[in-house]
């Protein structure tokens, strides 16, 4: 299909986002969607970490989500670095396993974890539970005698039955017991990021944390610094995920700040801590420009400093949450193609639906957030022109995409492999086992070697649990 003013001008043609263009060479990737370590050898071979996958899928079959090792470490460092003299805390909750939670550790990052499964996972991994933090919005009575039981460094306090909870386990420890329930309350700062509602988080209209302006957030540090066997440390806030610059933490420092000073002023407690959340943002596709760790550092420092220095507070101990931006990019996802299928729309469009084997069981963002991914052919080169395509799954749902739309070649045919760059984060944690699908492998790939680091489930796993 050709035309002379390009293939989005030709009869029956599909036009895709504005922002998707279509390559020069179908076969070539886009360096800044990809972990460090991919690259595409001139046969077309996709390789990360040292390891062609190719020879991962011939081993370990598809799907499978490869971990690129150093990438992962990278990011973490960079974050660690960038921010020097803060506590820098990695999202659990975007992907977490024993192996992931010491290579955190071993990196000089803190770890924060939202339910006793994430919190037993650290544990079993060895991590320091000071150096933990406990999320959540509905903590139960057990999850939190575990979480102060364990000497869980902070524990963020959302709701006042939380607050009441605490009280009554703390009142229940035994005589001489120098356990304490270290806390923070998580504030809503009123700040409406630029990001998907589901993932806006400081809005006062969600169920997270307590309001700055409706005055919940100041009654809820007046009860904590008089609780005994609590000890208060500062403010938590967070505005979203998937947030690619810092004007919403100018918003939301000077507010956390504002009550730091107020706190101080009509309750003369000094709290030490804040958190400004953090939950940075990723190149999914070319649309996406993240800011890099020392950029978001120097301009949060600069935040701080001016507010504080405003207010005549001394400057607490701050922390950041990346969020997804440490093994985001460190992941792809590869699966086979099964089935090629040209659909013709209206006025003779003609969109080819790719389907692999995989789909919304393990990747539910595209269905859930309306996410956009990329990806490429990963098991050989092509030279036929590229089409506008749809990756699809294998489940009985319409909405069951993985990538919307991209450029693949008009020769891509069952058998052949494709990878999804930047799968880290809420894809494997989210997984399901809907259609009673098996939930993919781990394989971490570092220096030419690989390693299951989360297995392929099995059917007895699927079928452990039925015990009808």
């Amino acid at each position: 299909m050709t035309h002379e003013a390009g293939w989005a001008h030709a009869p029956g043609a599909l036009r895709g986002p504005a922002w998707l263009q279509a390559p020069r060479d179908v076969n070539a990737l886009v360096p800044q969607l990809w972990s460090s370590t991919a690259h595409k050898t001139d046969d077309g071979d996709l390789v990360v970490g040292g390891v062609p996958v190719a020879d991962l899928v011939a081993e370990h079959n598809t799907p499978a989500y490869v971990l690129d090792e150093e990438d992962f470490r990278a990011r973490a460092r960079a974050f660690r670095d960038a921010f020097g003299g803060w506590d820098v805390y990695y999202a659990g909750k975007a992907f977490l396993c024993t192996a992931v939670a010491r290579w955190i550790a071993e990196e000089g990052l803190c770890l924060d974890v939202c339910s006793a499964g994430e919190l037993e996972v650290a544990l079993r991994a060895g991590f320091d539970p000071a150096r933990i933090g406990y999320h959540g919005n509905n903590k139960s009575v057990a999850e939190l005698r575990r979480a102060v039981a364990e000497g869980v460094g902070r524990i963020i306090v959302d709701s006042v039955q939380e607050i009441e909870r605490l009280e009554m386990i703390t009142a229940d420890l035994p005589a001489g017991s120098t356990a304490k329930a270290r806390v923070m309350v998580r504030v809503t700062a009123g700040v409406e990021a630029h990001t998907h509602e589901y993932i806006a988080t400081a809005h006062e209209d969600q169920k997270f944390g307590f309001s700055i302006t409706s005055g919940d957030a100041f009654e809820a540090v007046r009860r904590l610094e008089a609780a005994p066997g609590i000890e208060l440390l500062g403010l938590h806030s967070h505005i979203g995920s998937q947030i690619f610059d810092s004007s919403g933490f100018e918003v939301a420092a000077r507010r956390v700040l504002a009550l730091h000073a107020r706190v101080s002023e009509e309750l003369g407690v000094t709290m030490r801590e804040l958190d400004l959340g953090g939950g940075f943002g990723i190149a999914y596709t070319t649309q996406d420009d993240p800011s890099d760790p020392a950029q978001l550092a120097t301009e949060m420092g600069k935040i701080v400093e001016h507010e504080c220095r405003a207010l005549g507070l001394e400057e607490p101990r701050l922390s950041i949450e990346p969020g997804r931006a440490i093994v985001g990019p460190a992941v792809c996802t590869v699966y086979t193609v099964g089935t090629v299928k040209p659909v013709t729309l209206d006025a003779g469009a003609v969109r080819t639906y790719v389907s692999v084997d995989g789909g919304m069981s393990d990747n539910i963002r595209t269905a859930l957030y309306d996410a956009d991914y990329s990806c490429t052919l990963a098991g050989r080169a092509s030279g036929a022109a590229p089409v506008l395509a749809r990756v699809v799954g294998m489940h009985c749902e319409a909405g069951d995409i993985v990538v919307r739309d991209e450029f693949l070649p008009g020769d891509v045919a069952p058998g052949d492999l494709l990878a999804v760059p930047g799968t880290g984060a809420y894809c494997r944690s989210m997984a399901s086992n809907y259609n009673h699908a098996l939930r993919p492998p781990v394989i971490a790939v570092r220096d030419g070697a690989a390693r299951v680091i989360v297995r392929r489930e099995t059917v007895d796993d699927l079928l452990a649990t039925d015990v009808g």
